[in-house]
């Protein structure tokens, strides 16, 4: 005989599921290991004053326009989880309570629609600078947790594609701008700067600079080619062959960090032209000592910086450079490079290998270079023209006006420090390959150097707010990363 319990049939719960009130919170629900629960506490007091910042960039009249707060918000999330494209960001929103609840947004609150989204955030953070104060904030609030030393930096580029084909691209010559064309932001904002400074947007064609042979790029930007190619959608990127090889249209992402805690101290847009990363390397570090008080010992690089119109500036400034010295006076054919030589910087001359002397006249060339020359009757005479000179009457030396800084970071480059420096500059390298693999951040989402700045500065906070959020809390949970 059965009981009652096995008498029982299986049957389908069909009661209505819909109940009318829930007791429900997103902070109960929001793991407290979470990655945006503590970058929250950073990004509080980061936008603490930016309804003030943005006031006069709102109307008082007319309708409500999109939080700003909530803005920044939603784009901290978005660049943090590689979700750049405005519709899918906000679409995420709806569906994310850790997302909702880092924005502030209640269950019952109406995620901003995705056209109103882009709209604010292309007129009015454009006009602004309000993403390059809250990218300061981030920093200073790094400095106060300790983070940033202050002894050794490290500055580096790397290559952001542009959102513009590479096989678009036309002679400046052949462009021809119209009404259309004019409207749009990037195209304004090039012709803008072309009216404002004509040489501002000359360039050489690719990322090789003329030099000397020496310097390998000491050339002024009056100096200049203009670029062949042009990106007629948005004119300021750069025509470049740096990116795996492949020739494209793109930005410089500059990096400017302590290597400490590998903390983004500074950052910087450019066109992806090697002149124009070197300048804003200098653009960085004086704008850290104004802004920050940061000092550095130190500053690592690699080859392309060491150029003697930066390592005279970094010297001067009072910081050692730990930058391999960019030199192309060696010779491959067996005759004497100029290092055989010996300089007497007293006399301000040059020894041969024969003991002759190369005197020079002083005048500084074309191509910011002294030369010196010597005798023609000694070197006729000498039993090691065939080594040193064999097809001239005489030997010339070539030597740039940064020549003393340069050879003081030759002396820098065989001292300990300089290997660890080496090691230590592979942090920035590793921000560069983070921020491309964790982050999705192969290819521009805007266009222009303004939309290159915004994107960019976005990408350094996000990049500093995680590095508090593990430096300062411990490891990330997989499920919260």
């Amino acid at each position: 005989m059965r009981s009652v319990g096995e008498s029982r049939m299986m049957g389908r719960q069909d009661r209505d599921q819909g109940r009318l009130f829930y007791d429900f919170n997103l902070d109960d629900v929001v793991p407290r290991h979470h990655l945006l629960r503590r970058m929250n506490i950073f990004v509080t007091a980061a936008l603490a004053d930016l309804h003030e910042q943005l006031k006069p960039f709102y109307s008082e009249i007319g309708r409500p326009s999109v939080d700003p707060e909530l803005m920044i918000r939603m784009l901290i999330v978005g660049y943090c989880y590689g979700i750049r494209h405005e519709r899918r960001l906000c679409e995420e929103l709806k569906l994310h309570l850790a997302y909702r609840w880092f924005c502030r947004l209640d269950l019952d609150d109406k995620v901003p629609h995705h056209s109103t989204f882009s709209i604010n955030r292309l007129e009015r953070f454009r006009d602004s600078d309000i993403l390059r104060h809250v990218f300061e904030r981030v920093v200073a609030a790094c400095m106060a947790a300790g983070l940033v030393k202050g002894e050794g930096f490290a500055v580096d580029a790397s290559v952001i594609e542009a959102n513009a084909s590479r096989y678009h691209g036309k002679a400046p010559d052949e462009l021809e701008w119209t009404d259309a064309q004019r409207q749009r932001r990037a195209v304004a904002e090039y012709l803008a700067g072309l009216e404002a400074e004509p040489d501002a947007t000359a360039g050489p064609n690719g990322d090789k600079d003329a030099g000397d042979g020496t310097d390998g790029g000491s050339e002024r930007r009056s100096d200049r080619k203009p670029p062949k190619v042009i990106s007629p959608s948005d004119p300021s990127s750069a025509w470049t062959a740096k990116a795996n090889k492949r020739v494209l249209f793109g930005y410089g992402l500059n990096y400017l960090i302590d290597v400490e805690h590998a903390i983004i101290v500074d950052v910087e847009a450019t066109p992806a032209r090697r002149y124009d990363e070197v300048e804003a390397s200098r653009t960085m570090i004086e704008r850290t000592r104004h802004r920050f008080g940061l000092r550095p010992k130190r500053l690592a690089a690699d080859t392309a910086y060491g150029i003697g119109r930066f390592l005279a500036f970094v010297t001067d400034a009072g910081i050692i450079p730990h930058i391999p010295v960019w030199d192309m006076s060696k010779r491959d054919d067996g005759t004497f490079s100029r290092l055989q030589f010996r300089y007497d910087r007293k006399n301000d001359l040059y020894i041969c290998p024969a003991g002759e002397r190369l005197t020079t006249t002083g005048r500084v060339h074309s191509d910011h270079a002294v030369r010196y020359i010597a005798s023609v009757l000694c070197c006729r005479e000498c039993s090691l023209k065939q080594q040193c000179c064999p097809n001239m009457p005489s030997r010339r030396i070539v030597r740039d006006v940064n020549e003393a800084a340069r050879d003081v970071a030759r002396r820098k480059m065989r001292t300990r420090a300089f290997l660890r420096s080496r090691d230590q500059r592979k942090r920035v390298e590793m921000r560069f390959a983070h921020l491309k693999t964790h982050h999705g951040f192969e290819r521009m989402r805007l266009r222009g150097l303004s939309g290159a700045r915004d994107e960019f500065h976005l990408a350094a906070i996000v990049q500093n707010l995680k590095t508090m959020a593990v430096r300062l809390f411990g490891p990330l949970q997989p499920s919260s990363a």
